[in-house]
């Protein structure tokens, strides 16, 4: 389990590096990241994993189990969206654990925290928080001022903040993105599925990305099976939109921070192919057996 304290670094770091994964969609996409995570924390010398898992299980909610399996990949927090209720098992998770978050723009009854601190692997603490957008989407409170109070209440000594936006609409999150320059780490949007191409740090030092994209089968409609969403769209013919199989990838993003100012000093998009990950289980797999010879 992830540890959550609020005391400084003891060492001087000079950089944290941040992952959020994008959407997680069904077992497909949990399978690349477990299969796949431990490997790309130590090839990108990662501090912090976070993922958007709102669509895990069977595509829409996750589950109790479902957050064990992705904490113990190695995934320091998750955070979800619209869909975060759809699976009211997860309710008891949401109540006791620290490491997963809800939209802090939801009612303060709404089980779990919008939310939380996390210790990183190099010992930074790291704020991070989920918002959701409104246009397009589900009734919900104001999220430009729910930012605001998550802010206000953030530990004053913890520096580097990341904002997931779960929104569907590129202006909401470009007014986000403008809102909070210079007051977090960055702002990086889910919810789409389909990863934008304007990575870029705000003049004030905020990195910012519209949306970092899906993990799970791309050849699909979102996620979904093709022909599924074809027939249902052609013709209103109801059918189980199941999870696709096919061409499955981690999408994310990656940003590198200055611990002591809070300020970004790199953004870069990640594409992680099944293949690719082949050798990512090889690189873990060393690196345990190097350890374990270590210690003998």
């Amino acid at each position: 389990m992830v540890a959550v304290t609020f005391s400084a670094p003891a060492e001087k770091v000079n950089r944290v590096r941040l992952l959020l994964i994008g959407d997680i969609v069904g077992k497909p996409g949990r399978q690349i990241v477990v299969r796949g995570v431990p490997g790309l924390r130590i090839q990108q010398r990662l501090d912090l994993v976070a993922a958007n898992a709102e669509n895990a299980a069977g595509g829409s909610g996750i589950t109790p189990e479902i957050y064990y399996e992705l904490i113990n990949a190695g995934i320091d927090c998750i955070t979800l969206g619209d869909h975060a209720y759809r699976r009211r098992e997860i309710f008891s998770i949401l109540q006791t654990q620290r490491n997963i978050i809800r939209p802090a723009n939801y009612p303060d009854d709404a089980p779990g925290r919008g939310f939380t601190v996390v210790t990183a692997r190099n010992r930074v603490q790291v704020g991070l928080a989920c918002l959701q957008g409104r246009v397009f989407m589900q009734p919900v409170d104001c999220p430009f001022r729910a930012a605001e109070r998550v802010l206000s209440n953030l530990p004053q000594n913890v520096k580097v903040v990341l904002v997931d936006f779960h929104a569907e609409a590129t202006s909401d999150k470009q007014l986000m993105g403008r809102l909070l320059d210079g007051r977090v780490s960055a702002v990086l949007g889910t919810h789409t599925h389909v990863p934008t191409a304007d990575e870029q740090i705000f003049p004030h030092g905020k990195a910012f990305q519209c949306d970092v994209g899906m993990t799970g089968p791309h050849q699909s409609i979102l996620g979904r099976q093709i022909d599924r969403v074809m027939e249902t769209t052609r013709t209103f013919r109801p059918t189980h939109f199941d999870v696709a199989t096919d061409d499955v990838r981690i999408h994310g993003t990656i940003v590198d921070v200055d611990p002591e100012t809070g300020r970004a000093t790199g953004i870069q998009r990640l594409v992680v192919t099944e293949s690719d990950t082949d050798a990512l289980a090889a690189l873990a797999s060393a690196e345990r057996t190097g350890a374990g010879s270590k210690s003998n």
